[in-house]
């Protein structure tokens, strides 16, 4: 069983390492200051879609400074590629495969949907509540809408935004394609919440990346005297698109790049909330993305950049996302070739937060915090691809293995490859050149880790199918 606890480096160790005003507390004879952690997690955003990842004409200053000032990862993974599973997956350190959050049938919770994240699952949120620290959710939950299954049931203090994607609760008989990519307000009944009550219905989405972004700078601003966990989770670029007024006609982009600008001045504002709360030496911001670009919506969809596929699909489009790790006082800049994944986020908060977590259960995530700190490497070697509840490729080291293949979206079926197609991503990120003949042996040698991966497996109830 991979437990956090045979995963990790001892805390003394990691704490001896540039936290702000240790030092001080320490000859004090105070326990150490603990770090607050803010996730800033983007919906259906490409892994080219940030100027510091290749994009030319997407303008994201606060984006490209984070990057410069901190760490750009290359090599960051989602659980799933999709938005449930992946949310799942960032918030419990698991495979959404070991919670229920997945499926083939309804890939991610609708609102009727009767089950969602169960209330046993351990969440970054509840994990750090037991260290005094205040915790907000703010923007799309997606992990079920029902009491037993809300932010607030899983260790949330406070929770702001909709409870599930911004393009259901859809009004009216007009084709699907129409009224998201020609949007108006009223076509989505979608809630805006306070905790438990809807405070707006249907939400005006025109301006709620800004009143997510005021209630986030709130947040920050109410709890600068204590530890503090903030998930701030766009309900955008997700279709339909969106922007402020202020954002309209603003990018080359288009719409899409209004969105994705209007995403980088939120960075900005949450930063300089950290900075002017004199933060900044201890608190860490990590942005990325619940998935990759939904590719269905041309134009109006992102871009992976270099990289194949899309949102839906086991490609690297679909689960390799630009991330972006923040910290002055302490990270080590730099480029991070190394793997990562949201997964591995619950480990290391926990560990820089001296939080032991329970052994009853399979953590997939590892603890990244030497990376983050610069006192060493990461223990993941293997990133498993799961399309809903079944694994479709393997990536050991350089080498991914596609086992099974199929498109992100559309009527075709799923295709066994014999032998699994295998790219060398170090070499061909894009996955354009199968190397599978020149190297039998890493194709064996991944065949041989998933079956024990497989062997790691219980069945539990299905959220998604209820």
């Amino acid at each position: 069983m991979n437990t956090l606890k045979t995963r990790t480096i001892a805390l003394g160790s990691l704490l001896s390492v540039g936290i702000s005003g240790q030092q001080d507390v320490q000859a004090a004879g105070k326990e150490p200051k603990t770090p607050n952690f803010i996730i800033i997690f983007a919906d259906d955003m490409g892994y080219g879609d940030v100027g510091a990842f290749g994009h030319p004409t997407i303008k994201t200053p606060n984006l490209d400074k984070m990057a410069y000032e901190s760490q750009r990862w290359t090599n960051f993974y989602v659980a799933a590629p999709v938005c449930t599973p992946s949310r799942a997956g960032l918030l419990t350190g698991r495979l959404p495969v070991r919670t229920g959050m997945s499926s083939e049938k309804r890939r991610v919770l609708f609102p009727d949907s009767k089950g969602g994240l169960p209330e046993k699952e351990i969440t970054i949120a509840s994990s750090l509540k037991q260290k005094g620290y205040a915790t907000a959710c703010i923007g799309k939950w997606h992990l079920g809408h029902l009491p037993q299954y809300t932010p607030n049931a899983h260790g949330f203090d406070y929770y702001f935004g909709i409870p599930y994607s911004n393009d259901m609760d859809r009004v009216g008989t007009e084709n699907y394609m129409e009224t998201t990519t020609k949007p108006k307000i009223e076509y989505f009944n979608v809630p805006l919440m306070r905790n438990s009550e809807i405070i707006e219905r249907p939400a005006d989405q025109t301006t709620i990346t800004r009143r997510y972004t005021q209630e986030a700078v709130k947040f920050i601003e109410q709890n600068k005297k204590k530890p503090f966990f903030l998930y701030l989770a766009h309900s955008m670029p997700h279709i339909p698109l969106f922007r402020s007024p202020e954002f309209v006609n603003r990018s080359l982009r288009g719409i899409y790049g209004d969105v994705i600008e209007e995403l980088d001045w939120s960075v900005g504002e949450v930063l300089k909330a950290v900075i002017n709360n004199k933060l900044d030496k201890n608190t860490i911001v990590i942005f990325t993305s619940d998935n990759g670009p939904w590719t269905t919506f041309h134009e109006q969809g992102g871009s992976a950049g270099i990289l194949s596929g899309g949102k839906g699909g086991t490609y690297e489009g679909g689960m390799r996302e630009p991330t972006i790790f923040w910290s002055p006082g302490l990270i080590k800049p730099g480029v991070i070739m190394e793997m990562g994944t949201t997964m591995d986020l619950l480990p290391t908060f926990c560990k820089l937060a001296n939080v032991t977590l329970p052994n009853d259960r399979i953590y997939d995530g590892y603890d990244i915090s030497p990376v983050i700190l610069g006192t060493g490497h990461s223990l993941r070697e293997v990133v498993y691809y799961y399309r809903d509840t079944e694994v479709f490729a393997v990536r050991k080291g350089a080498y991914k293995a596609h086992l099974i293949t199929q498109s992100e979206y559309g009527p075709d079926k799923p295709v066994v490859q014999d032998p699994p197609l295998l790219y060398n991503l170090n070499v061909d990120p894009s996955e354009k050149f199968n190397v599978a003949k020149d190297h039998p042996e890493v194709i064996e040698e991944i065949k041989k880790i998933l079956e024990a991966h497989k062997a790691t497996l219980t069945p539990v109830e299905n959220q998604l199918e209820k």
